[in-house]
């Protein structure tokens, strides 16, 4: 009995060793999802309160460089290549730093997401894109810090910084002219030989293999150099639909470019094919 009583303590001493508190925490996260025209932009931050505190030059110092908010540092991720205050930067995820001034702000997108508030050593070869704002008088004050975007049109919003009695506005500008008219020309040309490739292997595992001749003869005709798996699937469509001449002519296609391309699987496929299919 005094072993299991022991053991019990154990458990029980263990238990108390690995439990956790959970409280609220005095900066909360946030996640923000924004799609601008047609680009996909994601912030994410903590979210420090004044709790009757002055904020800037007091708690956050001027001329200095601020997480621009609270915990990690505040990270945005861009979907495409963009503009920030007509500076171009490249898709990708960045720390936004901020260095804040009483007439003037930096914002700067910094290259290394994995810092702990501001980086220890500063790089300034890991700054993608450096831009100045003008801070806005706000009419009312702003509880707790706050990340925001706005004023959207087909290519461009203004995401602003939020604190205190004060906006510092950045104008995001995004690629949705360029990406529209690459989606229209694509649709209006047509499926390509790919699109027309998966559609006649889709048909034939189906056994719908009128569609499957179909398509792999579309697949064959836009594609413009030749390629050894495109015959090689028009060999076995037209084998399967007993087009047995026609499958040893497509194989025997198939089987030259693999020759060519030195892939030893499809020409070993092409040769046991064509001895099957009983090729001369």
């Amino acid at each position: 009995m005094k072993k299991i009583g022991l053991f019990f303590t154990m458990v029980l001493g263990t238990m108390v060793t690995v439990a956790q508190v959970t409280v609220p925490q005095p900066s909360p996260s946030a996640k923000i999802d924004q799609t601008i025209g047609l680009t996909e932009v994601t912030v994410e931050y903590s979210r420090p309160s004044k709790k009757g505190r002055t904020i800037y030059g007091n708690l956050v110092p001027y001329d200095k460089v601020w997480r621009t908010g609270a915990n990690k540092n505040t990270q945005i991720t861009f979907g495409d290549d963009v503009k920030v205050g007509g500076k171009e930067l490249k898709k990708g995820s960045y720390a936004i730093f901020t260095k804040p001034g009483k007439d003037s702000w930096e914002i700067m997108f910094y290259t290394d997401t994995n810092n702990w508030g501001t980086p220890q050593k500063w790089e300034e070869s890991k700054v993608a894109a450096k831009i100045s704002a003008k801070p806005n008088q706000l009419p009312m004050e702003v509880e707790t810090f706050t990340i925001m975007f706005n004023d959207f049109t087909m290519d461009s919003a203004m995401m602003y910084l939020v604190w205190s009695n004060i906006e510092v506005p950045v104008k995001i500008e995004v690629p949705s002219k360029e990406k529209a008219m690459k989606s229209i020309e694509v649709v209006m040309a047509g499926p390509s030989d790919g699109d027309h490739y998966q559609a006649a292997v889709f048909y034939k595992e189906v056994g719908e293999y009128d569609k499957a001749k179909e398509h792999i003869e579309k697949a064959i005709a836009l594609r413009k150099n030749p390629a050894f798996w495109y015959h090689r699937q028009q060999s076995l469509i037209y084998a399967a639909k007993g087009n047995k001449d026609e499958a040893i002519k497509a194989a025997k296609t198939s089987l030259a470019l693999a020759e060519k391309a030195g892939n030893a699987d499809y020409v070993k496929m092409n040769k046991d094919s064509l001895a099957e299919w009983g090729a001369k």
